[in-house]
């Protein structure tokens, strides 16, 4: 990892690494954040922060009166269950395709101009290096010709460098994503809401109908790995699930 990396990163690292290696199973105490302040020349500041974010994550749990112990339940090692738009819309349509709209990169100089300065946070903590880059693809997802989902992606290029290289028309993004890197904790949320207007023209909506947006963020090892925005026409496409 570059000397870049903030130190608390560092240390979060570390931490998973003991963990995936066995070193630290399920139920074990870490050492104090004294002891990692001292292993790591760092204060006792910095690794709290680590060791909050992987509570968190549920990754660690903290015991009252008795220390940080590996959580019982391994969200470190789970993959995250992640549906496949492919899969989704076969079993409710009879053919299904994928049709790429766009596929780039933004490097450095992209990374810093307004518009991204989101992602930049989101990625790389407001401080990235020259030789950081994010892959953006976007692509819209057809059951029997309409369009069922517009997927908006951004991947962090040093996680998964050939990410640009492939054609997401017949691979899917998630499935090549699971593939490659171990998906280990992540956020989402879903909400009705106006698309922009290039997502309404890709969907076959008018701009006041409602869409349905299921906005995703996934980590591996403490580092963020991908960022996507689905927007999906209300009309056509609803969330569902067994309890």
């Amino acid at each position: 990892m570059s000397n870049k990396t903030p130190a608390y990163l560092r240390i979060k690292n570390a931490i998973l690494d003991n963990i995936h290696a066995g070193t630290w199973a399920s139920g074990t105490a870490i050492p104090a954040e004294i002891t990692l302040a001292e292993d790591f020349g760092v204060s006792r500041m910095t690794v709290n922060r680590a060791v909050k974010e992987l509570e968190a994550e549920r990754v660690l749990e903290r015991r009252q009166g008795s220390g940080t112990y590996v959580a019982q339940q391994k969200y470190n090692n789970a993959h995250i269950e992640i549906r496949n738009i492919a899969k989704d819309i076969n079993e409710r349509f009879n053919h299904y395709r994928a049709q790429v709209i766009a596929q780039k990169t933004l490097d450095f100089e992209a990374l810093n101009q307004p518009e991204n300065h989101w992602l930049n946070a989101l990625f790389f903590h407001s401080q990235p290096a020259h030789t950081d880059k994010l892959y953006q693809v976007c692509i819209v997802h057809y059951g029997d010709d309409l369009p069922i989902q517009y997927e908006d992606r951004w991947v962090n290029a040093a996680i998964i460098p050939d990410f640009i290289n492939q054609d997401f028309s017949s691979i899917n993004t998630s499935d090549y994503l699971i593939d490659h890197v171990p998906l280990e904790y992540g956020d989402y949320q879903i909400q009705a809401k106006l698309a922009p207007i290039n997502v309404c023209e890709a969907l076959q909506i008018q701009a006041y109908e409602p869409a349905l947006l299921h906005a995703r963020h996934t980590k591996s090892q403490g580092q963020p790995v991908t960022f996507v925005n689905m927007w999906h026409p209300g009309s056509r496409f609803s969330f569902g699930g067994r309890l």
